[in-house]
């Protein structure tokens, strides 16, 4: 199957006046159509830099090199009008911060009318009828009298609502959420996650799901990779990562977890440490000062993020974990 998005070698880096900052180190990975790809890892990972840099959004400061291709068009270098094609029609974005990625100064119903007209053609008329039934559908509350509202006259989770509406409203071949749910109670939450789910089995939508919360990722993902210091240190279906973790880092993350079908009396476990300065990341493992297995290796070489099953993949050199937890050396 050809891949909806396919990325390759993916670095970005940032100038600052401490010198540059290594946000993401040569990732490669492919989303198919109709599937939905968590991307889990701690703040400063490289989790959104990574498809900020796929949308061409990165800062003035910022640089991607490596390949994005959308359906075999390549996205990096691509020009901005041609990139304006696709960006908010065929492939959109929820961003993090509904605080400030909407316009103040003008209303809700132009600001999701406006790319139905652009990118699709549509009467304004026939624009916001949709942009009102999509309103209904992300849940706010009274949405016709709402439409004509500004956004300063919103919540925060209506905010992050109205966003997850201009996201949808063109029905796009790629959807990437960042932190979707941030701001909204669980009530919600679940809502638009079946939202989500749904537009996805209608029509092959592919979904990123860039989250910290790994109960949406268990609830709407197929497939997870986990992020580390810029590159991912394991990836595998949904079922492999919450059942049998193989990287020291992922298994942290899944221990961090509470659970309604462990004894309660079995405590949370915490990744100690911090993550490793982007400036100046290490020779060997980037988490080798976080690690409780650490060796020689691991200080000496980088592991390389290679298939050890189907479908599956890790950076790490111990073998894995047997069914007890047991380390394979």
């Amino acid at each position: 199957m050809t891949p909806v998005l396919s990325v390759k070698d993916m670095t970005v880096r940032f100038s600052t006046p401490e010198g540059p900052v290594s946000a993401v180190n040569g990732v490669s990975f492919d989303i198919l159509k109709g599937e939905c790809v968590g991307i889990v890892g701690e703040s400063g990972s490289g989790k959104s830099q990574t498809f900020m840099a796929v949308m061409g959004l990165l800062a003035s400061n910022g640089k991607a090199t490596g390949s994005a291709k959308f359906k075999g068009d390549e996205l990096v270098g691509m020009k901005r009008d041609k990139l304006n094609t696709i960006r908010g029609s065929k492939m959109t974005m929820i961003f993090q911060d509904p605080m400030t990625s909407l316009t103040p100064h003008l209303k809700i119903s132009r600001q999701l009318t406006e790319v139905l007209v652009l990118h699709k053609g549509m009467s304004e008329r026939d624009a916001r009828a949709k942009a009102l039934i999509m309103l209904d559908r992300v849940k706010i509350p009274d949405a016709k009298r709402r439409l004509d509202q500004y956004p300063h006259e919103f919540s925060g989770g209506m905010r992050q609502r109205v966003m997850i509406a201009m996201a949808l409203i063109c029905e796009p071949e790629l959807l990437i959420a960042d932190e979707p749910s941030t701001a909204l109670d669980v009530t919600v939450q679940a809502q638009i996650l079946e939202l989500m789910q749904e537009l996805r089995a209608q029509g092959n939508m592919s979904i990123v799901m860039i989250t910290h919360d790994l109960g949406v990722v268990a609830g709407l993902c197929n497939r997870v990779m986990v992020m580390y210091a810029g590159e991912f240190c394991e990836t595998a279906s949904v079922d492999e990562i919450f059942h049998d973790p193989q990287h020291p880092y992922t298994r942290g993350l899944v221990g961090s977890i509470p659970r309604l079908d462990k004894p309660g009396e079995e405590r949370l476990t915490a990744i100690r440490g911090q993550p490793p300065n982007l400036q100046h990341l290490p020779k060997g493992c980037t988490f080798q000062e976080r690690c409780d297995y650490v060796f020689d290796r691991c200080i000496a070489e980088r592991p390389k993020l290679l298939a050890f099953a189907e479908g599956r993949g890790k950076s790490c050199h111990l073998k894995g974990f047997d069914a007890k937890g047991e380390v394979l050396r």
